[in-house]
């Protein structure tokens, strides 16, 4: 993590170039640190965020946190979450604004260091997924929060199913607040240090000096299609989507114009872990009703109950087959959805029967901008 200065402006850039900027315990417990103290300091009145190289930030490094868990104990990675989810919520109820330059890859764990905050600008080459539910996790960073208030049912589309979307697609769906052109994101950023202001409505025009208002959409974008998205991801079970989009492929089968995107959709699910699509459902539709922090706290049972494997252990084999031995083909078990019960899936949203375990205490905040109270 490294920073710099520039009278009141704070830039805090991701250093981890091979590593695509993901996110370590050391880069996060640095970050909290940082975020604590520019919030006490009244010289600092606005942060940037941004990457080193050809991401802003490819993750958590989850890969570290299974080499912890296998040399100790679950516990380690419920140490890294629970620092990870509490920068969450401070950047979700930040007092000073901070803007976001999503350049490259925001996946995961990046999504979680940006799209909590202000204003999130995105550009040309940005590419955004959640892709938990091919690795036997679930979205979590607050995703159950930020995902669920997408238009319509796109937000239970992304979450389940790790489709990617470009910078275009961001904007559209409301991920991102601004799309900046690449070649004037450096502008930008020299105007904000420039113009020196904590004024949210000043950064906000600054920003707007830079941006496309309305980059095109790819003609087959996925967001063009939230018509079939709503009619098949609003459906009550995983079961119910994917039956919905097979009906609605057949149904489509006799279109010249029909291409491959609903193949891959349904391709998507049958690939991803069966527990992981379920209580990833469950976590979406809860955060509907829920605020950041409470979406938060349930993440944190949730991604316990993975990290202690009593369960199900399809986050570890999602490594192994995905990160490790990359061989590509994860052994699921439960291996298919009808296997996943219901009783299965609450006991991932219930407290962890552990005498050592304890609920993620988030910090107490206090004279929080009206944008960050609406977020409680």
């Amino acid at each position: 993590v490294l920073i710099k200065e520039s009278s009141n402006v704070r830039t805090i850039i991701l250093n981890r170039t091979k590593q695509l900027n993901a996110l370590s315990l050391e880069m996060i417990s640095r970050l909290l640190e940082v975020f604590h103290a520019y919030e006490e300091d009244p010289n600092v009145k606005l942060i940037i965020m941004k990457g080193e190289g050809r991401a802003f930030c490819a993750g958590g490094d989850v890969a570290a946190v299974v080499n912890d868990i296998n040399k100790g104990s679950w516990k380690l990675g419920a140490n890294f979450f629970s620092k990870e989810f509490t920068l969450n919520y401070l950047m979700a109820t930040y007092t000073k604004p901070q803007v976001s330059l999503l350049k490259g890859i925001v996946m995961g764990g990046g999504a979680g260091v940006s799209i909590h905050g202000r204003f999130r600008v995105v550009t040309d080459n940005t590419v955004f997924a959640m892709p938990e539910t091919a690795l036997g996790l679930f979205p979590d960073v607050g995703a159950s929060y930020y995902l669920s208030r997408l238009p319509g049912f796109f937000g239970e589309y992304v979450g389940l199913t790790g489709a990617r979307l470009d910078g275009a697609e961001m904007l559209a769906c409301g991920l991102a607040t601004h799309f900046v052109p690449l070649e004037k994101l450096s502008l930008l950023e020299d105007a904000l240090c420039k113009a020196n202001s904590g004024d949210p409505k000043i950064i906000n025009s600054i920003i707007n000096e830079f941006s496309n208002t309305n980059p095109k959409l790819k003609e087959k974008s996925q967001y063009f299609r939230l018509k079939t998205i709503d009619r098949c991801f609003s459906r009550r079970t995983v079961e119910q989507i994917i039956s919905a989009l097979v009906s609605y492929k057949k149904e489509k089968e006799a279109d010249k114009n029909m291409d491959d995107w609903i193949s891959w959709t349904i391709q998507s699910l049958k690939k991803a872990s069966p527990t992981s699509l379920k209580i990833s459902l469950r976590s979406i539709r809860e955060g509907r009703l829920q605020g950041v922090g409470q979406c938060l706290i349930r993440e944190y049972r949730m991604v316990c109950s993975v990290m202690q494997g009593e369960y199900s252990k399809d986050f570890f084999e999602g490594c192994r087959a995905l990160l490790l031995d990359k061989d590509k083909n994860p052994k699921w078990n439960p291996s298919k959805l009808e296997f996943v019960s219901k009783d299965m899936v609450d006991r991932y949203f219930a407290a962890l029967d552990d005498k050592d375990w304890e609920d993620l205490k988030l910090p107490a905040r206090s004279n929080l901008p009206v944008y960050a109270i609406s977020k409680l």
